[in-house]
């Protein structure tokens, strides 16, 4: 009977120590694990924008400008280049016998109230013979000077009011819009903004007169 139950035995301990094993050998064994695959949704790519070329501005180099011949010269040259034309010889004379041709050629500006040969033929009878004459000389510069003021005013800058002469007494101007008419005392603008290097020349249709000038040389002066 004791060797039956240590036969037992034996067989009992040999059947745990095979389990024993073989659970070891099954904890031995690497577990190979499925990896969990979370598909991912397709990448739909934008499409790259395509960019229009940009097309440069082309640098348009201004014209230069055509200056006016008449610009390049001064008011004295100016009278020179009108009376080889045959213009405004009459006031050419007149400058040369009061002697302020050498005025003319100054840096200035000036703004002069060319008055026509045909203006200065309009004055009183005998009136422009006299001026002439070296005793009137004094006269004479002072009537040159009252178609002169001393600064450059174009025909756009002219406006309505007395503008001070290098006669020492103003001109009265008068700009009329609505007929686009501009007046220097009684005598009307008829060519305006001839262009000078030393100022600008308004061509006039009469001869200003300065205030209280000489009875024997005009009968009618021009009221200040």
């Amino acid at each position: 009977m004791k060797a039956t139950k240590g036969i037992v035995r034996k067989i009992f301990f040999h059947i745990v120590g095979i389990t024993g094993l073989v659970a070891l050998s099954a904890c031995a064994e690497p577990v190979t694990q499925t990896p969990t695959t979370t598909p991912l949704p397709p990448v739909t790519q934008t499409p790259a924008a395509t960019i229009p070329p940009v097309t440069q501005t082309p640098i348009t180099t201004p014209s230069p400008l055509t200056q006016t011949p008449a610009a390049n010269q001064n008011l004295a040259e100016l009278a020179k280049s009108a009376a080889a034309q045959g213009q405004f010889q009459t006031l050419i004379k007149a400058v040369g016998v009061a002697g302020i041709n050498q005025q003319l050629t100054t840096p200035g500006p000036y703004t002069v109230f060319a008055p026509t040969d045909a203006a200065f033929s309009a004055l009183p009878k005998g009136t422009l013979d006299r001026l002439l004459q070296p005793a009137n000389k004094q006269q004479l510069v002072r009537l040159l000077a009252y178609h002169v003021i001393p600064s450059r005013i174009t025909s756009q800058e002219l406006t309505s009011g007395q503008v001070k002469t290098v006669e020492g007494t103003p001109v009265k101007i008068t700009v009329d819009p609505s007929t686009k008419t501009i007046t220097v005392n009684n005598a009307k603008v008829t060519q305006p903004d001839i262009p000078a290097s030393n100022g600008i020349v308004h061509i006039v249709d009469r001869v200003i007169l300065p205030p209280n000038f000489p009875a024997s040389l005009n009968a009618t002066p021009t009221p200040r």
